[in-house]
């Protein structure tokens, strides 16, 4: 429901992301198209796709942790975002829903990992998921600076940012 939305029209993620994205002048066509995706992106995407399909659900769970910080940075971001691009501002309803969706989520998510997490082992493994997701999203992070920051060197095919 989060990204998907409902029947009820409560628009989910995906809907608001691609409003955000005409926000900034992109078609949402060109956006769900997902053809201009820099490749280490789709990588980590499926990487982390990796984790909650093939580790047992504790882990699963456990990888989303990272939520556990996300409130303060989303308004960190959002606040930067209406400081440097003002006109983005009615584009910023994806946020605005993980300022609530997130810290629920990171709830939901400590609270399974406390009652299941019994052993030690299971505790390691539960820490090593949260780290691994961190990694995928520290190598995000690491080649959207490379290819758009320093050197800004977006390879064949990803996203340009037209003149």
């Amino acid at each position: 429901m989060d990204h998907d939305g409902d029947a009820n029209s409560r628009d989910g993620g995906i809907k608001r992301w691609l409003k955000l994205a005409e926000a900034t002048g992109l078609s949402a066509e060109r956006v769900a198209g997902k053809g201009e995706i820099l490749p280490a992106t789709r990588y980590a995407v499926n990487e982390y796709l990796n984790i909650v399909r093939t580790r047992p659900l504790l882990e699963a769970v456990a990888s989303s942790l990272t939520e556990l910080f996300s409130r303060d940075l989303i308004s960190l971001r959002m606040d930067r975002l209406r400081q440097h691009y003002p006109w983005l501002s009615g584009g910023l309803d994806y946020f605005v829903a993980r300022l609530d969706q997130a810290p629920e989520d990171a709830a939901f998510a400590i609270g399974y990992v406390y009652e299941n997490a019994h052993t030690r082992e299971e505790q390691e493994r539960v820490i090593q998921a949260l780290r691994d997701k961190c990694d995928i999203l520290w190598a995000q992070l690491d080649v959207l600076y490379f290819a758009y920051v320093q050197p800004g060197w977006p390879p064949h095919g990803a996203f340009r940012i037209e003149a």
